[in-house]
């Protein structure tokens, strides 16, 4: 192999995992975590307590658990029963890590406390 043809080879391989690279931040940007839409044991990973990680939600619409959804569509998504979705983005702007419904019975008070009510999620 001459020189040359070395440096196209490794130009073109550099090339590729830029371009892989780029691809796959475009994909992690374009989603979004959203709570209270996820199915039992349909949730993405890192529920709430009461879950190891991705399936292991126990209840349909689980405050505590989420789905990755297309960016800027969780507050599209049609539920159930008068219930809401929330972004992490919505719950971050009013001080909370999830929604205050629909969750497993147990979870210690001090945790409940920095669970949203949904009517603050409606109001936004």
């Amino acid at each position: 192999m001459t020189t040359a043809t070395k440096s196209l080879a490794l130009l073109g391989a550099v090339a590729t995992a830029v371009t892989a690279y780029g691809v796959t931040d475009a994909a992690a940007q374009a989603q979004e975590k959203c709570f209270g839409v996820s199915l039992a044991g349909e949730n993405d990973c890192a529920a709430g307590p009461g879950t190891t990680c991705a399936g292991t939600s126990t209840i349909d619409y689980q405050g505590n658990a989420w789905t990755l959804v297309p960016a800027g569509t969780c507050g599209d998504i049609e539920l159930p029963g008068g219930r809401v979705a929330a972004s992490e983005d919505d719950l971050e702007a009013i001080g909370a890590i999830a929604l205050n419904r629909d969750l497993p019975e147990g979870l210690p008070a001090d945790l409940l406390a920095q669970y949203a009510d949904p009517a603050a999620i409606s109001s936004l």
